[in-house]
């Protein structure tokens, strides 16, 4: 007995034969997304923790960030939130050390909530890269199902024109070879989309877990620059000018 699928693919006619190799693509399509972005996501953590445990709440620039990233394939999102944080916070502090009065260099409340905008526009950036590609996945989750019922209708639509041309008599290999059609890009269609549907439910997951985890590394960067550079509340504040 042979392969059932293979079986239902030769004897299909060429539109049957093309909803296969349609369902065959995006398989391809799917598997490469979803190994591609498992191994990115695996790669990220793994800089993202390692790049955590240098980080000292005492000395919070104490790191430096001209080090070239991972490549452009894998981001480094707790790398760009640093860079994006400690390069705004220097601007500051020059900025209030030339024209504040005193030569300070401290932070005020205003220049505490530019920084804290910055570090939620550096995690946007990053959860869209990180997201990237999902959509090819969702879009095979609903697709191939489709596909899969599409072939479904052809071949019983094709049942019945063979059965209507030829009669009952010598029908029956006819018959069989639409109804195979028919169930086959059923078992394809879903074959197709479940390992999809929990792949990109996976990546989602990871995804929405790995933005709680820049949210408290972005949290405790703030927390050390605020605690670091904070103006005192006390500070002598200037005369207005008469």
């Amino acid at each position: 007995m042979g392969n059932p699928f293979i079986h239902a693919y030769v004897q299909s006619d060429w539109f049957g034969k093309g909803i296969f190799w349609a369902l065959f693509f995006l398989s391809v399509i799917s598997w490469t997304v979803l190994i591609q972005k498992a191994w990115v996501y695996f790669r990220v953590r793994q800089l993202s923790e390692a790049f955590a445990a240098q980080f000292s709440e005492r000395d919070p620039f104490g790191l430096q960030v001209g080090k070239p990233v991972q490549g452009k394939v894998i981001p480094h999102p707790f790398f760009e939130i640093y860079k994006a944080l400690k390069s705004h916070v220097l601007q500051l502090i020059n900025r209030n050390h030339l024209y504040a009065p005193g030569g300070s260099l401290s932070l005020t409340e205003a220049d505490l909530g530019l920084i804290e905008a910055q570090a939620h526009s550096a995690m946007a950036t990053a959860t869209k890269r990180l997201e990237k590609n999902l959509f090819v996945l969702s879009t095979v989750v609903t697709l191939a199902p489709f596909l899969g019922l599409l072939g479904t209708v052809w071949g019983i639509l094709v049942t019945f024109s063979q059965l209507q041309a030829k009669g009952l008599a010598g029908s029956n290999s006819a018959m069989l070879s639409g109804l195979a059609l028919a169930l086959a890009t059923t078992v394809v269609g879903l074959v197709v989309a479940i390992p999809a549907l929990v792949g990109y439910n996976y990546l989602r997951n990871g995804c929405r877990e790995y933005r709680r985890d820049m949210e408290d590394f972005a949290h405790l960067v703030l927390t050390s620059v605020d605690l670091h550079y904070r103006k005192p509340e006390h500070a002598p504040q200037t005369a207005p000018v008469e």
